[in-house]
């Protein structure tokens, strides 16, 4: 047998904060599909470099072109209006020993911060675009704009999908899985999967890729 739940929200869904229900649809926890962690960087209209750290996106394209396709990102955040301004934005991968260092540049993001150095990152030029990158990251990628999409109409987050220009990966991760999809490769969100039935929370959990099978 299995739960069915609609759009309207679950009133016995307790929430894990108080407004978490009113950043977040109750979908999200139903379906608690993980995504990969990254940061997006910019520079702020100030001069400083910001970070985004985010997930909720994908990566696809085809023989012609390569996209990042970002969800969920909030309209009021200095990162959505560093992308409208500059028209570009750099992608960075890091693994999830630099996670707390990410989490420090979301609770001090004010206009002139220097996440970098909140962050304790070092700051390289993007190749192609203005946008600043972060070194310790081991892949980057760099995007231009190629649209912007309020999907649900309400002004609260948009899509953001940036066309690929340029990808920096680190030597020793260059060849095969070894350091790419284990505790120094990616970085996953699990949003926190609600009880579906009796409606308690979870904690959103981060975790790294264990390779089951080769195709």
């Amino acid at each position: 047998m299995k739960i069915e739940i609609g759009k309207a929200f679950p009133q016995y869904f307790k929430p894990l904060y108080p407004e978490e229900f009113e950043l977040f649809s109750h979908f999200e926890t139903t379906a608690g599909i993980p995504t990969v962690l990254f940061a997006i960087t910019t520079w702020k209209e100030n001069g400083k470099p910001n970070v985004c750290f985010h997930a909720w996106s994908c990566f696809h394209g085809d023989k012609t072109a390569f996209f990042a396709v970002m969800g969920n990102l909030y309209q009021h955040t200095h990162t959505y209006a560093n992308i409208q301004r500059e028209k570009c934005f750099c992608i960075n991968f890091l693994p999830i020993s630099y996670y707390d260092k990410l989490v420090d540049t979301i609770n001090h993001n004010d206009y002139d911060a220097d996440e970098f150095s909140v962050g304790n990152f070092s700051v390289v030029n993007a190749k192609t675009i203005y946008a600043p990158m972060i070194q310790e990251a081991f892949l980057n990628i760099e995007c231009t704009l190629k649209e912007i999409q309020d999907l649900s109409g309400a002004g609260i987050t948009s899509m953001i999908i940036g066309q690929v220009q340029h990808i920096s990966v680190e030597e020793e991760y260059a060849q095969g899985y070894e350091k790419r999809y284990r505790k120094d490769g990616f970085m996953m969100l699990i949003p926190a999967p609600q009880d579906l039935k009796t409606g308690e929370p979870n904690r959103s959990a981060i975790a790294t890729v264990n390779i089951e099978k080769y195709d």
